[in-house]
């Protein structure tokens, strides 16, 4: 309901707000430093206080959504796949994203780059949901809250290429990771503001939104999503499989793949290590048993889902 709110606003309303209590909570650590010593147990009360509302507040407006079914029951699918099904998926895959990439390129060895904005690509995002709710009614998405973060420099630096407020619903989208990957990004966003908190099923249902888009950009930008996911399960599995499947791929998408791994490596440091564990360990508190490997349970949910549908 949030995002109804706040998505008219052209800036990220969240963002400015963290930035509002940030130097709240900065001065007023300033003017009560001498409380620490002389009034010490009041203090802390205060400090709990404080940090009660902001957790109750985060679970009235959102994140009870951690506690909802899980997506594989309310599909009906099952959540284990053997590693032929695995293989065979991502062979469908690869024929399709190969399809896709020499499509728009007419040269198998080109990587993909958007013609559009990322501005334009924010905008164009909420078609593919369209789409999507042919098959599933209730995701519906309307009123659009996609928005660039101010702090994306911080959120490059931390790892992360987009989060949601909880407080106002808004997607926030790092603007600075590769164009291509937009798309699937932006798609993953909006499932969380659907109400899916789960990480694993905002990919699948992402990567859906993209893959069932009606742009052909979105599309390859959705389906090497998929795609990348499905290879490094594999890769864990079987590794001389994956050996052998990756020569089938076109030259392009691997460009595509390594430009994604340029750019994060460009960004690596010791810091990421230690946000994204604190993300799991918090993931983990609220109801994903996974923390942030879940993410990669997007695989079960794909090789599932599509046994019984057309990719």
């Amino acid at each position: 309901m949030m995002h109804l709110v706040f998505g008219w606003i052209p800036f990220s309303v969240g963002d400015l707000l963290y930035t509002i209590a940030g130097i709240y909570i900065i001065r007023w650590f300033v003017i009560n430093r001498k409380r620490i010593r002389k009034d010490t147990k009041n203090w802390f009360l205060d400090v709990m206080v404080a940090i009660s509302i902001g957790y109750f507040s985060f679970h009235l407006l959102w994140a009870f959504n951690y506690y909802r079914l899980p997506l594989h029951k309310s599909l009906n699918i099952e959540t284990n796949y053997t590693t032929e099904e695995l293989i065979a998926f991502t062979k469908q895959l690869i024929e399709s994203s190969n399809a896709i990439q020499l499509e728009l390129t007419q040269n198998d060895s080109v990587k993909v780059d958007m013609p559009y904005s990322k501005k334009e690509l924010l905008e164009l995002t909420p078609r593919g949901y369209e789409q999507l709710t042919k098959q599933f009614p209730h995701l519906s998405y309307k009123t659009k809250s996609l928005k660039r973060s101010i702090y994306s420099l911080p959120l490059t630096y931390m790892g992360f290429s987009g989060y949601l407020n909880p407080f106002t619903n808004e997607a926030q989208i790092d603007g600075l990771i590769p164009t291509y990957k937009y798309p699937t990004t932006s798609s993953h966003e909006i499932a969380h503001q659907l109400g899916y908190a789960a990480e694993n099923e905002a990919n699948f249902i992402g990567a859906m939104a993209a893959m069932n888009h009606p742009d052909r950009f979105f599309n390859y930008s959705g389906y090497t999503f998929a795609l990348g996911h499905c290879l490094n399960d594999l890769y864990l599995r079987a590794p001389k499989q994956y050996e052998a499947l990756v020569k089938t791929i076109n030259k392009g998408i691997l460009k595509n793949y390594d430009e994604a791994r340029r750019f994060w490596l460009s960004y690596e440091n010791p810091s990421e290590v230690f946000f994204k564990h604190t993300y799991s360990g918090f993931l983990k508190a609220n109801n994903q048993s996974g923390g942030i490997d879940s993410y990669s349970y997007v695989v079960a949910l794909l090789v599932n889902y599509y046994k019984s549908n057309s990719l």
